[in-house]
């Protein structure tokens, strides 16, 4: 088998991960967290604002205002899966994006993410 062809075997053999991910402008240095169950969907993402249907606005306009070059996607973190025991993976990486949104604080002139509302 050829290399090319092992590697394709590898990618659509390979586990999909999930995580937490990052848009980053490199202009304005304004970021956008987000999460997903499978990290290779980040190209989707890619797609999206390029086709310009992306949901988020704000990213969108920026998109479109500096280019796709003027933004880098970068992986945060990967949900480390419990071996033993129940184990919720929705429930896991949302309190996952959340670690990073409390630490990065996306929001407003830093980011393109929405403040969530306030839970009572």
């Amino acid at each position: 088998m050829d290399r090319k062809k092992e590697l394709k075997l590898q990618f659509k053999e390979s586990k999909p991960h999930a995580g937490v991910y990052q848009i980053k402008n490199t202009q304005n240095q304004k970021i956008f967290v987000g999460s997903t169950m499978n990290l290779k969907t980040l190209n989707g993402k890619r797609f999206e604002l390029n086709a310009g249907t992306s949901p988020n606005k704000s990213l969108q306009n920026e998109w479109k205002k500096y280019g796709e070059e003027a933004f880098v996607f970068e992986v945060l973190e990967v949900l480390k899966e419990k071996k033993d025991g129940p184990f919720n993976k929705k429930e896991a990486l949302k309190s996952l994006e959340k670690k990073w949104l409390d630490r990065l604080q996306p929001y407003g002139d830093h980011g393109y993410n929405r403040k969530p509302d306030i839970e009572t």
